[in-house]
């Protein structure tokens, strides 16, 4: 590949604020909506990486390390993920069952007795990646303190019973699928998930990227908060459908219970909770570490490659599509990872990735060899396609194709 000059970044819009950084010749777009994301959606802080064959072509910051703070965002700022964790999370399973470790076909039971209560004797492995276990609530929540314990997640799930016939639909597990992995982990290798990541994963390849935060790294994570998309022009705005509003405000639906897996919601800025290891929730990544992850999936990086080829085509074969139980539109999911669609759509139909809500997004493309990673420190209403993230995409995907 041709190593393409640098335009350097630069201050632009009415904002104000100063976009930091480098991209390839050609990227130049992904920087121009990297800069109008803070002047018309109301970006506070937030980075975007894409490498593209293994390289980076794309390196931008801007704003401030903190949602209601004044310091600016650096090079190397950091921020919680939420739910992109769990495409983080994937590779850990995939990984193992690459070296022979673990069966994706296999009963959980088969290597998690307890699992096997209530019903749960024929959930597969692969039913907990593909969200079709049939496990997204609790009926007895846990309380923040609970679900930082590693040992009370994994005891709740193998105590539930299911709330729908596994492996004959899907729903998004959006809390208790990292309860699963995790064990399944541990139960497999003696360690946890975030072990796995920091020794397999995050160190081989450089990554500044960790579940379970050491605190030798918590000064470089910003702050994080909710933050209201500004009034479109116009004052016109494109509203959910009606069910989907339903579904979030009723607390008996199958969407409220499965978010609500532990009540109430950590406050995701505390020291306590950035250490502890949640694999669906609490990865902590800069822009970068995201990208140059995805990355590793399809091709080498300074010599690395995570994946096998055999096994990045599975993370995007499509397991379950259609209408989700959960989020009441309809998704695709591969193996642990979300595919390209209408709820979350990527780069293209062969892409896979996982956003996080209310903002966060990482994939990879491998028709074009290209790997995302965007981080933010305010999130938004959006669960799986937040405007801010979906704006960089389709700079990249003009950039791509020009």
């Amino acid at each position: 590949m041709r190593v393409a000059p640098v335009v350097e970044g630069e201050r632009r819009g009415s904002t104000g604020v100063d976009v930091n950084g480098t991209v390839a010749e050609g990227f130049e777009p992904v920087r121009d909506a990297f800069a109008a994301n803070f002047e018309t959606l109301g970006e506070r802080g937030a980075a975007v990486a894409v490498y593209r064959d293994g390289h980076k072509v794309v390196d931008l910051w801007g704003g401030t390390r903190d949602v209601d703070g004044d310091a600016p965002w650096e090079q190397g700022t950091a921020q919680i993920v939420r739910s992109a964790t769990k495409g983080i999370a994937a590779a850990v399973p995939l990984m193992l069952a690459e070296r022979g470790k673990l069966d994706l076909d296999a009963p959980v039971g088969a290597y998690w007795p307890e699992f096997k209560a209530h019903g749960k004797e024929r959930v597969l492995v692969r039913h907990v990646l593909n969200h079709r276990a049939g496990l997204p609530v609790l009926d007895h929540p846990l309380t923040p303190q609970e679900a930082l314990d590693p040992r009370r997640g994994p005891e709740a799930v193998a105590a539930q019973a299911p709330v729908w016939e596994p492996g004959t639909a899907h729903g998004y597990h959006p809390l208790t699928y990292g309860w699963l992995v995790d064990e399944l982990v541990r139960r497999v290798t003696g360690g946890r998930t975030g072990e796995w990541i920091a020794s397999e994963i995050a160190g081989p390849l450089g990554l500044d990227l960790w579940l379970g935060l050491p605190g030798s790294q918590a000064a470089r994570v910003g702050r994080a908060g909710r933050t209201e998309a500004p009034e479109p022009s116009g004052g016109l705005r494109v509203r959910p459908k009606r069910s989907v509003t339903e579904a979030y405000d009723d607390p008996s639906s199958l969407t409220r219970r499965a978010f609500a897996a532990i009540t109430p919601f950590p406050d995701q800025n505390d020291p306590a909770y950035r250490a502890a290891a949640l694999p669906a929730t609490n990865g902590i990544a800069t822009a970068d570490g995201l990208a140059r992850f995805y990355a590793s999936l399809i091709g080498e990086v300074d010599g690395v490659r995570l994946f096998a080829p055999e096994t990045a085509e599975s993370a995007r074969a499509e397991e379950s599509a259609g209408p989700d139980r959960t989020l009441v539109v309809n998704t695709r999911f591969g193996p642990g990872y979300m595919l390209h669609g209408s709820a979350s759509p990527l780069l293209g139909p062969g892409s896979f990735g996982h956003p996080g809500r209310g903002g966060p997004l990482g994939f990879a493309d491998p028709a074009t060899g290209i790997a995302f990673g965007y981080v933010t420190n305010g999130f938004r209403k959006t669960v799986t396609a937040d405007p801010r993230a979906q704006a960089l995409v389709r700079a990249v995907r003009k950039a791509v194709a020009d």
